[in-house]
């Protein structure tokens, strides 16, 4: 066993991993930019999926080819159209349900006994 794969090693990366974790909001606060950030990526997944139906019935073959590796790689393509869509305004989507996922987690925190 070599020493870049060695246990010591392994904890040791492990331990600087985690360290890079961002920490958590507490259970029960309202994290509003975290609330954007996953509208946002989940109106960027929604768009890539619609365009890959748009895209389904173009044939991959034509003047200048593309055949199978087109195919293969044509979702990787309208996922980023989805996040370039997206980060341009999108469709709107991301606005509301960002309110969604704000007033979900404004209903599950408790009301302050004091």
């Amino acid at each position: 066993m070599t020493a870049a794969i060695s246990g010591l090693d392994i904890q040791g990366a492990m331990l600087a991993a985690k360290a890079q974790v961002p920490a958590t909001p507490p259970h029960g606060a309202i994290d509003t930019a975290m609330a954007k950030k996953v509208a946002g990526q989940f109106e960027a997944s929604f768009i890539g999926e619609f365009m890959g139906q748009m895209f389904e019935g173009i044939p991959t073959d034509g003047p200048f080819g593309g055949g199978e590796g087109e195919e293969m790689f044509r979702s990787l393509l309208t996922d980023e159209y989805g996040k370039q869509i997206e980060a341009s305004g999108g469709f709107g989507l991301s606005d509301a349900i960002t309110r969604q996922l704000l007033q979900m987690q404004e209903a599950r925190v408790p009301a302050n006994p004091s």
